[in-house]
């Protein structure tokens, strides 16, 4: 047990660490919601559903089981999720962008997933390698076949419906970076701001990344600028959600330094949790009670061992946390506090590199 007064959790707590009730608990809940999906589709059947509305779901469950069967070996390793058109070719800048990008990224540890078909996504994972690419391939009629790099690999999944790859996609990265792309990667980039946005989404770092030079992010973002933004529709703090850029090197550093001291998050209850990698200064600590206060609902940001109920993720329990009774609104604000933790700081930080260009 950690001595460190910061750390210390209280007699309650020790007294309902009883890990062998958790196990058979947990158990207890797996068997209820298997349950509830077998009941679920009993009643679809006795409520007389269409026979092509029992096909999507169908379909549905059984992309989803074997997607969550490949990446679950793979799950506490850090995934980057890259998204581009798929008509961009080798020569263009913007391939090469995203070779660099994908190799970097490799070369962090990291894997990298995409699309899988050609363009960005084959560029993406030409850059990471075969062992370090993972792929979401969409069946269509055309120009989304797998590429070359990716192709028969165990780590390759093949789905039909677009929402069961856009929800893969976004629940198994921890970071989202968008080249310029068609209406597929315009939508696919709004989708990821809009869950970070109303919190359906835990916070990760999304990169908007141009080829050197490139004004395809920064057109995008005067356009948010000057309709969202003004017209009320967005405010300002919502865009501190993502980065635009046209360097390679700051998008990787973007992603990487997201993960310097915050690891991940989690709620507990009506709790917030932060787990970190290091332990706040009791200074740092002091200044995000006081600049961050607008985040609680009620109390402070307290830190702490883990919670009693994040015994199931034995793997993390060492790390230590940061506590506090989120207001569940301000979410670009809950962005630069996870920035200030990162930097040490609370301190402004510069700029949004949106200016990058």
């Amino acid at each position: 047990m950690n001595d460190d007064p910061y750390f210390r959790a209280t007699d309650e707590d020790i007294s309902s660490f009883d890990l062998v009730n958790e196990k058979a608990d947990r158990q207890t809940h797996i068997a209820d919601l298997v349950q509830v999906i077998k009941d679920t589709a009993d009643k679809m059947a006795a409520e007389g559903t269409t026979r092509g509305d029992l096909k999507i779901l169908s379909r549905t469950l059984r992309e989803l089981r074997y997607a969550f069967k490949v990446f679950s070996p793979y799950r506490r390793k850090r995934k980057v999720t890259i998204f581009g058109s798929a008509r961009t070719q080798p020569h263009e800048p913007a391939y090469l962008q995203a070779v660099h990008l994908g190799r970097a990224m490799a070369e962090a540890g990291w894997l990298v997933v995409t699309g899988a078909a050609s363009g960005i996504m084959e560029a993406g994972h030409r850059g990471a390698g075969r062992e370090a690419s993972m792929g979401l391939n969409i069946m269509l009629p055309f120009e989304q076949s797998a590429n070359p790099i990716i192709a028969g690999d165990p780590k390759l999944v093949h789905m039909k419906y677009f929402f069961t790859r856009k929800l893969m996609f976004v629940k198994e990265c921890d970071a989202v970076v968008c080249l310029p792309g068609g209406f597929g990667t315009l939508d696919e980039a709004m989708e990821v701001i809009t869950l970070l946005q109303t919190g359906k989404r835990d916070m990760i770092p999304v990169v908007l990344l141009d080829p050197p030079g490139g004004q395809y992010w920064p057109a995008l973002l005067q356009f948010i600028e000057q309709h969202l933004l003004r017209g009320g529709m967005i405010s300002p703090e919502d865009l501190h959600l993502f980065r635009l850029t046209d360097s390679y090197e700051v998008a990787r550093d973007e992603v990487l330094q997201f993960f310097r001291v915050y690891h991940s998050m989690r709620y507990v209850k009506q709790d917030l949790v932060f787990r970190l990698q290091e332990p706040l200064h009791p200074l740092l600590l002091e200044a995000i009670n006081r600049e961050f206060a607008d985040l609680l609902l009620e109390g402070e940001f307290v830190q702490r061992e883990a919670l009693p109920l994040e015994r199931d993720e034995a793997e993390i329990a060492h790390l230590p946390r940061l506590v506090f009774r989120f207001n569940r609104r301000n979410l670009g604000r809950l962005r630069l506090l996870i920035d200030a933790i990162n930097r040490g700081s609370v301190e402004p930080a510069p700029p949004i590199p949106h200016a990058a260009f």
